[in-house]
């Protein structure tokens, strides 16, 4: 089956060689607090980074470039700004189909539990994910993935889902990974098989989780594809216990684990993410202060989707003061899928995240890079630039780092660095 009103095709653009990265770029400007602690990189003007083998060896003002590199070759970065590259650590990328009857339903007033119980929702992209086969479903989502890509995204969670039993389980993360290794950019998998009840157990819940923690999580993490887990924990999905049953199931594996907490109603769900130690609890609309203190002792990040609080006409904001209160990172994502969050712009969701939650510009630029690579148990290999990491920046064409979230329904005109990889280069002249 083919998906009409995709965007266009990127596979020609998505198959085009690359270049190495490695050598010295010269000639930017470095964005405050996208380093490690204590890296001394200037006033972030007339800076430099160097890269050996795909690998950022050093990073700082030109005129303090260690002799050894001198001879390396010059890449003009022309007075740009460099980030890191940026990290959508939420998503649900593969899947058949589209919602766009449940948007027109919506604005005529349908809420999101209307428009599920009416045969709508997770279980519609369900019937369509079933549908495709696997390299449908890998065509479709290939041009998704390529506008995220072309925006600066050097990371991304892809969720499965929509299948909901084992082979079309399978499926979705065999796409997943295809993905990464056909872009060139690092997917993180998550399982989410108790996404929703299938309509073939309707009534028999239980029976669906023992089929999803006994028999769909281990022969998929057998596989390898499986990097994490996660469950829907709502009162439209799944429960506490049942929740808790896929939790001990990834733990006996040794995987790590992540919620859709507290979107519709509080549940409790991110306390019990955090005693099992949850990278993430995502949503978080109805968050309590107990969530709050939970999430803070066990280091989970909170992952903000003002996408789908923008597309659902929620009012409920997530409680931003008190998880800044308590310190706990916010991450922000496009959460894109095809009924509450169509979104293909990571940049979009740091102005929503701005305009909407009321986060300040390094708030939202930390959620795109340093803390969405933390909920994807990342943070080692993406979210900053610093010496002995993979090469993974970008260089934006603005002069004030506010301009990032300031800006949206544009694709910057950047130059993207991924794994060591020149796979953008900014037009020349361009402004």
């Amino acid at each position: 089956m083919t998906e009409p009103h995709a965007p266009a095709s990127a596979s020609a653009c998505a198959l085009a060689p690359s270049s190495s990265a490695d050598g010295c770029w010269q000639n930017l400007r470095l964005a405050p607090d996208m380093f490690e602690a204590g890296q001394a990189v200037g006033d972030g003007e007339d800076a430099c980074i160097v890269v050996q083998q795909g690998r950022v060896a050093w990073v700082g003002p030109q005129q303090a470039l260690p002799p050894a590199y001198a001879s390396l070759p010059r890449h003009d970065g022309q007075g740009m700004l460099a980030t890191p590259g940026l990290v959508d650590c939420h998503t649900h990328l593969v899947y058949g189909g589209e919602r766009a009857n449940e948007f027109a339903m919506r604005l005529d007033g349908a809420s999101y539990e209307e428009v599920a119980r009416a045969g709508g929702g997770i279980v519609s992209s369900v019937r369509a994910t079933r549908e495709a086969s696997e390299d449908e479903l890998f065509a479709q989502a290939l041009p998704r993935l390529q506008q995220l890509l072309d925006e600066g995204v050097c990371a991304i969670e892809i969720k499965s889902g929509y299948g909901l039993a084992l082979e079309h389980e399978r499926k979705q993360l065999r796409v997943a990974r295809r993905l990464g290794q056909t872009l060139g950019v690092t997917v993180r998998t998550t399982f989410l098989g108790a996404h929703a009840l299938p309509p073939e157990y309707a009534g028999r819940s239980q029976d669906y989780i023992d089929l999803v923690a006994g028999t769909m999580l281990p022969a998929l993490a057998a596989e390898g594809l499986v990097d994490a887990v996660d469950v829907f924990c709502e009162r439209i999905a799944f429960s506490l216990a049942e929740t808790e049953q896929v939790f001990q199931a990834a733990r006996r594996l040794g995987l790590p684990v992540k919620l859709h907490a507290e979107q519709l109603s509080n549940m409790e769900g991110a306390a019990l993410a955090a005693r099992y130690g949850a990278l993430s609890c995502d949503h978080i609309e109805h968050l309590s202060e107990s969530g709050i203190t939970a999430m803070r002792g066990a280091g989970s990040v909170a992952v903000l989707l003002p996408g789908a609080y923008y597309t659902l006409h929620d009012t409920h904001m997530p409680p931003i003061a008190g998880l800044r209160a308590a310190g706990v990172p916010m991450a922000v994502s496009t959460d894109h899928n095809p009924g509450t969050s169509p979104c293909l712009s990571l940049l979009l969701m740091a102005n929503m995240a701005c305009t909407l939650f009321r986060l300040t510009v390094p708030e939202a630029l930390a959620g795109i890079t340093r803390h969405a690579a933390r909920a994807l148990g990342l943070q080692d290999e993406h979210g900053l630039i610093a010496a002995g990491r993979p090469a993974h920046f970008v260089l934006w064409p603005v002069r004030h780092v506010a301009e990032l979230a300031y800006w949206f329904g544009s694709k910057p005109d950047c130059t993207i660095v991924r794994q060591g990889r020149i796979v953008r280069t900014r037009r020349q002249g361009s402004h």
